[in-house]
């Protein structure tokens, strides 16, 4: 059994997207990072349809080479292959949307890292792993790049895989176009066709657009081209034809393109072609590696290029192979699919950064509890709180499932050190104790202040509510909820929700489970929820049950501990440990309520504060495991 479904191998940069639509290159204000490079976006194209996918490039020992990396496995896909070059920096692209034809963009890979790609970078027994090895044009255009490919073709013919190439040609990147003309998609060039031709007998699959096949064949007639391609390889031809799909030919070219084995289109509004060729292959890889027929792979193709040409950016557009199944049983109820609803929840919760399975956090995010205690200033609740992350550390010894609630306004020192640490990181937005619902002034009154949030926070918002709140109250929390909730998903932010009922009115088994239908019900889907104790099994199975008849792909609950003793926490966590939607807990006061008073009294040092919390916050993390491992510790 092959431990891979594809290996592929080639370009690797990173896309810096313009945010703003319909303008000039030159007028772009911002910008939006995401991985690129075609065969960068075809493993991770790959790996979010369900495939075990593998990428060979290099990339530069520098802060866009670790970005690449990390996003990669992040998506799932195996970086064994992917060499660190400490001579070269990582490729760049700068690129936009002008309208729906155009899209300027400027290559900066002038000697970059994945062009220095070499045969020593291609290890026979990590492509013997594979069942199929996938090429782009590119990295036929220089020597050194070009007899890596050809290693790793011919060493994957020899065990038994298949082979691939997506033509992908760009002028621009074979030397026949300026810097400023990055979006040429043909230039006829005989020698490009010599050099391509010199390696189609190599490949099982061969895929391009018309102009491509024009390249590799030397001639703007298409049909010619494609009989020239087939007299130099037997590959099965896939020719893309924009928004009439595209067409597969296993065996002779016949007269026309409407001759060849197809499958169904999408009628979709066009926003961005970049990308779209990508995550075509992606979905048209997914069904030849399955064996499926060519109009079944050809149907998973359109429709994955269907997601590309819909979206922001090229891999951020592709598919989950959820995504792709419910779109495919239910067809286009948008045109826009950006737009559609239903369609944009599931993209987003089936291609999160990061699943959790646990999360056991400290919760340091409290402000008017800790500036009533006396001898309390802004500069000691900031030093304070670097302790609190200090405990957090010690506990978690860099080991998964554990995190923190951390504010910005007394805690930034804290907040912005625990970054990059593998820890999850919830921050307060909500004006403390604020009835109805307000949020903290560095949000904004546009909630433009969450652009500058690093995407490993997690918005949390705090709103003291109840199903008998009246109709005025209900509005006006409503509306802040709905805001915030649509500016964390344009910001690229996981959203948690915390209520709390059980401070406005009285609470029964059904409270909590009647809140969250409504926030479901006026189309607020929070990545997490963060819940009161509940005081009966019947409780949460009822409020679980609510959550999950609305939204499957929800990350999960985290208990809160309302400053409960040790043992009340105890034993609400053995309550909720038997429900799975329960993924631990975050809790604070129990932990460094009784440590900040002595501290801030000046009674113990900073040393025993840590210790202190640290082994309140591992107890703490003890009781949990107990209820949901049976053991008292992790």
């Amino acid at each position: 059994m092959k431990r891979l479904d594809v290996i592929t191998i080639g370009r690797s940069s990173v896309d810096l997207y313009g945010a703003q639509v319909g303008g000039r290159l030159e007028d772009m204000g911002s910008f939006q990072k995401y991985i690129g490079g075609s065969p960068t976006n075809i493993a991770a194209g790959t790996a979010r349809l369900g495939m075990k996918s593998a990428l060979i490039t290099r990339v530069g020992d520098e802060h866009m080479g670790r970005f690449i990396r990390e996003e990669l496995i992040r998506e799932g896909v195996d970086v064994r292959g992917v060499r660190t070059d400490s001579a070269r920096l990582t490729a760049l692209v700068l690129l936009g949307i002008r309208d729906d034809k155009q899209f300027p963009l400027i290559f900066y890979r002038e000697n970059c890292a994945d062009m220095a790609l070499c045969e020593d970078d291609i290890d026979e027994s990590f492509i013997a792993e594979a069942r199929a090895v996938v090429a782009t044009g590119t990295h036929l255009s220089h020597a050194n790049t070009e007899a890596a490919v050809l290693k790793a073709l011919n060493l994957a013919r020899k065990h038994g895989a298949r082979t691939a190439l997506d033509i992908d040609y760009r002028p621009n990147l074979w030397g026949l176009a300026g810097h400023g003309a990055g979006e040429a998609r043909f230039i006829e060039s005989a020698k490009v066709t010599a050099k391509l031709q010199s390696s189609l007998h190599l490949f099982d699959l061969i895929v391009g657009t018309e102009e491509e096949f024009h390249i590799a064949g030397g001639t703007t007639d298409t049909i010619a081209a494609l009989r020239a391609v087939r007299r130099v390889s037997p590959a099965t031809l896939v020719c893309k034809r924009g928004p009439m799909g595209a067409v597969a030919f296993a065996g002779e070219v016949p007269d026309t393109l409407d001759q060849g084995e197809s499958g169904p289109g999408f009628p979709i509004e066009v926003f961005n072609v970049l990308g779209a060729g990508d995550g075509f292959f992606s979905g048209l890889l997914k069904g030849w590696m399955d064996d499926e027929p060519w109009p079944v792979a050809l149907k998973y193709a359109n429709a994955c290029g269907a997601f590309a040409v819909s979206r922001h950016g090229c891999t951020p557009a592709y598919p989950s192979w959820e995504e792709l199944q419910f779109f495919l049983r239910r067809g286009v109820v948008t045109r826009a699919l950006r737009k559609d609803p239903a369609l944009e929840q599931l993209h987003w919760s089936t291609n999160r950064r990061k699943q959790w399975s646990e999360v056991r956090a400290f919760a340091f995010d409290h402000r008017i509890q800790l500036e009533e205690i006396p001898g309390a200033t802004p500069e000691r609740i900031a030093a304070f709180k670097e302790l609190c992350l200090d405990a957090t550390l010690a506990v978690a010894q860099g080991r998964d499932g554990y995190g923190l609630l951390c504010d910005s306004r007394l805690g930034r020192s804290a907040l912005y050190r625990a970054a990059g640490q593998g820890l999850w990181i919830g921050r307060p937005v909500e004006w403390p104790a604020s009835r109805p619902l307000m949020l903290e002034p560095e949000i904004g009154a546009d909630f433009g202040g969450l652009s500058e949030w690093a995407l490993e926070h997690v918005v949390k918002v705090l709103c003291f509510c109840h199903p008998d709140d009246d109709a005025e109250m209900r509005a006006r929390q409503e509306d802040v909820v709905t805001r915030l909730f649509q500016s964390c998903r344009r910001n690229r932010l996981e959203f948690l929700l915390e209520i709390i009922p059980s401070k406005v009115g009285p609470t029964d088994d059904l409270t909590t489970a009647r809140l969250i239908r409504r926030w479901y019900e006026i189309g607020i889907y929070p990545d997490w929820w963060k819940l009161e104790p509940m005081q009966s099994s019947a409780a949460w199975a009822a409020t679980c049950a609510a959550i999950e008849e609305n939204d499957a792909h929800t990350q999960g609950i985290v208990i809160l501990g309302l400053g409960q003793t040790e043992a009340e926490l105890a034993a609400s966590f053995k309550l909720a440990a038997p429900f799975p939607l329960v993924k631990g807990f975050a809790v604070g006061r129990t932990i460094h309520a009784d440590v900040g008073r002595d501290w801030f009294a000046g009674r113990i040092d900073d040393a025993t504060a840590v210790d202190r919390m640290a082994d309140n916050f591992r107890r703490m993390c003890g009781y949990w495991d107990e209820a949901r491992h049976g053991q008292g510790g992790k």
